[in-house]
């Protein structure tokens, strides 16, 4: 690599290389300020260098527009630069100001800026893939010929998201490049101790698709081999993964040069740098003067001094926004003392049919897809024939086509391409077959579906809907299928949950969340799938989000629960009933936003509370509820507040054990008559 390696005859519109070195400029000159302002403590965030890497996105800007999406990493600033996200907005994000991009939320390592293209930056290794497989779905989807440009690291390879994205990709033929910026250093790591691999290019070879490797020092030979790239990409051939081999000048993180090189090496290293290279290619071949080439710089640090000036002029960002973007709507947030009155539901007049809880998940996800083009659903094995491990899709692949998405069995992919879809308006559905993979898919719903809002002051948003199965209280499916995790989503902001107790709560709370502006998480129980049935309304009926039920009512205490425990609930209060014992049973329905008006409301008029639910009962939402309670009602209450959740174990594969160990009718009916005593 390096000048010595530059073709001696250009094979480049010289007007295109003089744009080059114009990006390669403004590039450099961000990386100078940033590191001046943080050596003189102008500036306190923190850097991830790219320094050396300037060629990279400089030679692709010239292939490219704005209504071509790109995703990068916290190291990618030069990417931003060249893709075109304004220089003031961009250093007042980084230094956390009001007139950030991203209202100074996000910080250099979550950028956002759906202007440019530039759809989203992730902090987090490698996790960027999977979204971008989502935003080139919605390109392919709608018929655009945009393309989608994933930059990420040579150490992202080792991450398994990584290896999900491009196999989902291969298989569906997106219009995505993955783009590994080979800097040849995994944070702190060389190549040759984390991975035998020869090359990276040649691993897209075992996903079905083309892998290019190219000289990310040479701004001509990288230019040329990314326009054959971006055309086959682009006219639909598929994705392609592209090696960009080049050196990092910069330490991992911070100020100065890299420690990682021999003094030789390092030496070596700055003589094949771009920025220095490419400004004597120019005069080399008389395409710019030093005058012409003077000014190019001095414009590009005349940009950057202005930015940086109006950054430090931008007021910091300020308390005010602590509760905002990370929802829509900010009465969402639960705060101390917070009683939000929401109304209930029309009662419905119109006309019925009986139908058990997956028919009436089919009936919403049928009518969501004739209600918006924009919907569509993605997940394992819910194409023909199977239509669905629960039978929700029965039919629906046959009739809807592409918008019905059988997914391979990769939670991260599948989550990712519904957040990079969402993120450009469309409201995809994934189902995760059991809630026990949530935790293969964490990162995805946490750091990225239930943050983007907030980390991007509302430039995007994440419309996207999870349906995924409670298998407790079945017998025989055990620790790993059985586990009710919605006390684990719970702790991340900028999620929905609901979790329906009949077949028509699934179908009305299940349409609320796909067509609500958030990211939505419908838990449905395995148990209610089949057995239950009943009458539920045929069209578009809605259950408002954040709206408890009463189901029975009663003036001795109040069972507040939702799911499948409601049942156990209803038939607790049925045998206290016998002994006189009056017991109101409260349906939340919504987990987030919570009910809290309903919850107050109905234990003030029985003094008495046992919040009930399937999920282990210690750091369980029945803590928080009941701690609420009795915060809020210490002086008014017969009784403190309590909570009953599973024991604190693994669900049992033992049905006898499981039986025993999750709440049921006649231990919950146990536990109200100590309440009452």
């Amino acid at each position: 690599m390096g000048a010595d390696v530059m073709p001696k005859d250009l094979d480049i519109d010289s007007a295109t290389l003089k744009e080059i070195y114009r990006q390669m400029s403004r590039i450099h000159e961000v990386d100078k300020a940033i590191q001046a302002g943080l050596s003189s403590g102008k500036f306190q965030f923190t850097y991830w260098p790219m320094t050396g890497q300037e060629a990279i996105p400089a030679s692709i800007a010239p292939l490219i527009t704005s209504d071509d999406y790109m995703v990068t990493i916290y190291r990618g600033i030069h990417d931003q630069v060249a893709k075109g996200v304004p220089l003031k907005g961009l250093f007042a994000e980084a230094l956390g100001r009001e007139n950030g991009v991203n209202k100074g939320k996000g910080g250099s390592p979550h950028i956002s800026d759906p202007a440019s293209g530039s759809m989203l930056t992730t902090a987090i290794v490698g996790a960027g893939t999977p979204i971008a497989n989502g935003l080139a779905l919605a390109s392919k989807m709608r018929g655009s010929k945009a393309v989608t440009i994933v930059n990420f690291g040579d150490g992202a390879t080792s991450i398994g998201a990584v290896h999900e994205a491009m196999n989902l990709a291969g298989v569906w033929k997106l219009p995505v490049i993955f783009l590994c910026q080979n800097n040849q250093m995994g944070e702190y790591t060389t190549i040759p101790e984390y991975t035998a691999s020869k090359d990276f290019a040649s691993r897209a070879a075992g996903y079905g698709f083309k892998g290019v490797k190219l000289d990310g020092n040479d701004p001509v030979a990288f230019h040329n081999g990314m326009k054959s790239v971006i055309d086959e990409v682009r006219a639909g051939n598929g994705p392609i993964f592209v090696e960009a081999v080049t050196m990092r000048l910069g330490l991992h993180a911070g100020v100065g040069f890299t420690n990682h090189l021999s003094k030789e090496d390092l030496a070596a290293a700055k003589a094949a740098w771009p920025v220095p290279c490419t400004r004597a290619l120019l005069l080399e071949r008389g395409i710019c003067t030093e005058e012409e080439l003077a000014a190019i710089d001095s414009a590009a640090k005349t940009e950057v001094q202005e930015a940086v000036a109006f950054a430090l002029e931008s007021a910091i960002t300020g308390t005010d926004e602590m509760l905002l973007d990370v929802y829509g709507d900010p009465r969402v947030v639960p705060k101390r003392g917070q009683r939000e009155k929401r109304a209930a539901e029309a009662p419905h007049t119109g006309e019925t049919r009986e139908m058990a809880m997956f028919e009436a998940v089919q009936d919403a996800q049928e009518l969501a897809l004739r209600l918006d083009d924009q919907v569509f659903f993605l997940g394992e094995d819910i194409g023909e024939p199977a239509g669905g491990v629960f039978k929700c899709f029965k039919g629906m692949q046959t009739k809807w086509g592409e918008r019905i998405r059988p997914t391979p069995i990769a939670e991260q992919a599948i989550i990712g391409a519904a957040t990079g879809a969402a993120l450009v308006g469309m409201r995809p559905v994934a189902e995760i077959m059991f809630c026990d993979f949530v935790g293969v898919c964490l990162d995805q719903i946490m750091n990225h579906a239930a943050k983007q809002r907030y980390m991007s002051g509302g430039a995007t948003t994440v419309p996207m809907t999870i349906r995924t199965i409670a298998g407790g209280d079945i017998g025989g499916f055990g620790e790993q299928h059985s586990q009710s995790t919605e006390a684990t989503l719970l702790h991340y902001p900028g999620l929905k949950i609901v979790y329906p107790s009949t077949p028509t709560e699934a179908k009305g709370l299940l349409l609320s969340c796909i067509f609500d502006e958030d990211p939505c998480i419908q838990f449905e129980s395995m148990m209610l799938t089949y057995a239950t049935r009943e009458e539920v309304p045929l069209g578009d009926y809605r259950i408002p989000l954040g709206v408890a039920k009463v189901k029975r009512e009663g003036s001795d205490v109040s069972l507040i629960t939702y799911g499948w425990q409601v049942m156990h609930c209803l038939a607790a209060a049925e045998e206290l009933a016998k002994e006189g014992i009056s017991a109101e049973v409260l349906d939340l329905r919504t987990l987030m936003p919570l009910d809290y008006d309903r919850i107050l409301t109905s234990v003030e008029k029985t003094g008495r509370a046992l919040v009930v639910h399937a999920a282990t009962e210690f750091c369980g939402l029945g803590a928080e509820i009941a701690s609420t309670i009795n915060e809020a009602m210490f002086h008014k209450l017969k009784a403190p507040a309590s909570r009953f959740g599973a024991a604190y174990a693994p669900i049992a594969y033992s049905k006898t054990i499981e039986t025993a160990q999750i709440p049921h009718a006649g231990s919950i009916a146990a536990r109200v008559r100590e309440l009452v005593k």
